[in-house]
């Protein structure tokens, strides 16, 4: 076996000064569950003390962060990226280096990127190349999945030195490309079981791969050769068909199952269902699904959004994705990074099978997020959090190391600004793409100061990161957060909501509107003219219940599966472990 390249650290002057001890006061730390105001210390690119200032002394040579009006995050993990892919004759134009020095501009300060081997490569040569790729040039920490697009007694036997040797976690599955990374049911299943007998975690990406090789046919003998004929191949129903069938082969073997790339409605109500039945699912929705849709796109332009899944027409799928982040339904937000410049992309211009699949997103992530989950009102910032952070760290087994503002953690901080706004462009942003898919969207929530382990490598619109000065972090086996549901220790949803005991997600969903009221600015909230939840406070998101002042309890319904025989007025839930009829093996 051949041993994992050693980094290569190319560490300046400016990142060596006294930048091992930064104090930032006078903040808002945010967690994933709960929110209180104190100051933070960090020595040597780790937290040292959270809580009031009374309870610190500061030594010298300290550089202080006044974070007044300010929140203090967990620096954003983006768990999906695809850094300098080969695909097809071409490669993806960001780099390891641009790629995190975007990322970073943005607030990502760890990414997972994912080892895509050839069919019939070995994996931990694979495994190797993306290492030496990777470790001279990352501006931030990040790990790796491992994808297994062709399936042996050879591979089965790598999967095992990956996991025990080289902190690997997670395997990454296509159910789509056929002919290159495709891997048929059976192949899946023996897969599962493997993954499971390591404690792994599987991933997969959903799609119907023969429905789409089919229709991909068809449309070509019909003459539909333009960037129309890419989505016409692979409709929602392809993607939910195999969501759905990736989330039964896994339970059969029982397997932990991350799907990755949810694009539509029906795909994320899928997940929802098949977790509040036990199953041990995650979802992962993407920045540029719930950052717009392709009919606000002009048709000569929609050659340069060319994805896989691809972005849906419906201009109402982003805001059913932010809810279904809302509800639980899905858990994670990544970027799947993979940007190319325009004339890579109108290679197929006369071929829609000819397309570089893959746009930008990892610097802008972050803000769309919260522009379109917590400035509209659908998230609050702990969910916020969560979604762009901690469930992450979880999931791949870097909780609390990231993820979390504690003392111990890695300084992973961002220093996030609610109310500043910024216009997204290809003049300014730090990909090296020459186009940029969200052009022109102002968004609400900036991140003033990025720290990645102390240092502070974004500041104020200024980026100053240093090549190599990343290192790859190991991801152990069996994660907790994962593998207790496994085991039966808690449930996948062990909060559902009453909508979701009384069985109508789908009205749910509809009236989200109206069961969510407008937050007050969140300016108001920092400055104390609203309450804040007092120290070690349970923020409301759906994993961790709590009661927001001024905010309505989300008991209060008065939907009611009976609804035209009710004649009573507002009624609470009754919590239930199992629904009408007794808990079922399935979940249709």
């Amino acid at each position: 076996m051949s041993e994992s390249p050693k980094p290569v650290k190319k560490v300046p002057i400016h990142l060596q000064s006294a930048q091992n001890r930064v104090y930032i006061r006078n903040g808002e730390v945010v967690n994933h569950d709960k929110s209180f105001k104190a100051d933070v210390y960090i020595e040597d690119g780790i937290i040292k003390f959270v809580g009031p200032a009374s309870e610190i002394t500061i030594p010298g040579g300290v550089r202080t962060i006044d974070a007044s009006g300010k929140m203090i995050m967990p620096g954003g993990i983006d768990p999906h990226t695809s850094m300098q892919r080969p695909v097809g004759d071409t490669v993806a134009v960001d780099d390891f280096y641009r790629g995190t020095k975007a990322a970073v501009a943005g607030g990502t300060t760890m990414i997972i990127d994912c080892v895509l081997p050839k069919k019939h490569e070995s994996l931990v040569e694979a495994y190797d190349k993306w290492r030496t790729w990777a470790d001279p040039k990352v501006c931030c920490d990040y790990g790796l999945h491992v994808g297994i697009t062709w399936w042996s007694k050879s591979v089965s036997d790598e999967t095992a030195i990956l996991c025990k040797e080289l902190g690997v976690n997670s395997f990454k599955m296509y159910m789509s490309h056929k002919g290159a990374y495709m891997l048929n049911d059976a192949e899946l299943l023996d897969v599962f079981e493997r993954i499971r007998s390591l404690n792994g975690v599987a991933m997969v990406h959903a799609e119907n791969g023969d429905i789409i090789a089919k229709n991909t046919n068809r449309l070509l003998a019909e003459g539909i050769r333009g960037p129309e004929g890419h989505e016409l191949s692979r409709q929602e129903e392809v993607e939910a068909e195999a969501v759905q069938r990736a989330c039964t082969l896994a339970h059969q073997m029982k397997t932990p199952l991350y799907v990755v790339s949810i694009t539509s409605k029906s795909s994320a109500e899928i997940l929802g269902r098949a977790r509040r039945s036990g199953f041990c699912v995650f979802g992962e929705t993407l920045a540029r699904c719930i950052g717009l849709s392709l009919s606000g796109v002009r048709k000569s332009e929609r050659i340069y959004y060319i994805t896989s899944p691809p972005i849906r027409m419906s201009p109402e799928t982003p805001r059913q994705l932010m809810k279904s982040l809302a509800y639980d339904d899905l858990q994670v937000t990544g970027s799947d990074n993979c940007s190319f410049n325009k004339n890579q992309k109108e290679i197929g211009s006369n071929d829609f099978t000819k397309i570089p699949n893959g746009a930008n997103g990892a610097e802008d992530r972050m803000s769309l997020v919260w522009e379109k989950g917590v400035h509209q009102g659908l998230l609050d910032p702990c969910r916020f959090v969560a979604v762009t952070s901690t469930n992450a760290a979880k999931i791949f087994n870097v909780y609390p190391q990231k993820g979390r503002i504690a003392v111990g953690s890695d300084a992973d901080i961002v220093i996030w600004n609610p109310q500043a706004t910024r216009t997204i462009s290809k003049d300014t942003h730090h990909h090296a793409s020459d186009y940029n898919i969200f052009e022109g969207m102002t968004v609400h929530g900036v991140p003033e100061f990025v720290l990645v382990r102390g240092r502070v490598c974004a500041e104020n619109g200024v980026v100053r990161v240093a090549e190599g000065f990343g290192r790859f972090i190991p991801m152990s086996v069996r994660p907790p957060f994962v593998y207790d549901i496994i085991e039966g220790k808690v449930q996948s949803s062990e909060e559902p909501h009453e909508e979701y005991q009384n069985g109508s997600m789908a009205k749910k969903l509809a009236e989200l509107d109206i069961q969510i009221p407008a937050h007050e600015p969140i300016s108001a909230m920092l400055a104390g003219n609203l309450p804040m939840p007092a120290e070690g406070s349970i923020c409301s998101t759906p994993s961790v219940r709590g009661r927001v002042d001024g905010k309505r309890d989300m008991q209060e319904s008065s939907f009611s599966i009976s609804e035209e025989l009710d004649t009573v007025g507002v009624r609470s839930c009754i919590k239930v472990k199992n629904p009408p009829g007794g808990k079922s093996s399935g979940f249709w």
